[in-house]
């Protein structure tokens, strides 16, 4: 009865990857927001 530790492990291994794509989303987002705004600043000039 080993494949009885499968499950929580399913859930654990789901749960860091979800952390790990949102950090990765977040920061994708934070990064392409700052070129943006240092675009418009360097039209303004």
């Amino acid at each position: 009865m080993e494949s009885s530790n499968f499950w929580p492990y399913f859930f654990f291994a789901i749960v860091v990857l979800h952390f790990i794509i949102g950090f990765g989303y977040l920061a994708y987002k934070m990064s392409s927001k700052n070129k943006e705004e240092s675009i418009k600043t360097n039209d303004e000039d």
